[in-house]
């Protein structure tokens, strides 16, 4: 039988660490991929209204930051690892989260996605939107919300 493979989906909140530990400690012999989703529409949220479109230089930077700051956050997740003596496995996916962590669960075949949550009901969560709420809905394996 091949080994248990577990999806954590990482940012740079302490939900996310939250959830990284469960999977952890709760699968001690699976193999641990944390996982990073940048989303390139992030950047135009920045973009001021009526201030025009934005030069490729201003968006080839903007890529260039998501990456340095995707790989901060896989540098913490295995840091976090390491201090609980266990080895992970790091990527790096582009796009619209949700979609990028069903596509990357399937892709891996995991056995689990493992997510944190605020746990957010209501207004709250239609406003904000769910991540967690998205991947449980779609994901092709069971998934564990972390709260």
């Amino acid at each position: 039988m091949s080994e248990k493979t577990v999806l954590v989906p990482v940012d740079d909140g302490p939900l996310s660490n939250d959830a990284l530990e469960h999977a952890l400690d709760r699968n001690p012999d699976a193999e641990i991929v944390a996982f990073h989703a940048v989303d390139p529409t992030e950047a135009s949220r920045f973009i001021a209204p009526g201030a025009g479109v934005p030069s490729e230089a201003y968006w080839s930077e903007i890529a260039e930051e998501a990456e340095n700051r995707a790989e901060e956050i896989l540098a913490d997740a295995r840091e976090l690892a390491e201090s609980r003596g266990r080895n992970i496995r790091t990527e790096t996916g582009h796009g619209q989260p949700v979609r990028s962590v069903v596509e990357h669960a399937e892709s891996l075949d995991a056995d689990e996605v493992v997510i944190g949550s605020h746990g957010r009901e209501g207004l709250s969560r239609v406003l904000l939107g769910s991540v967690a709420e998205g991947v449980v809905r779609r994901a092709p394996c069971p998934v564990t919300v972390v709260r």
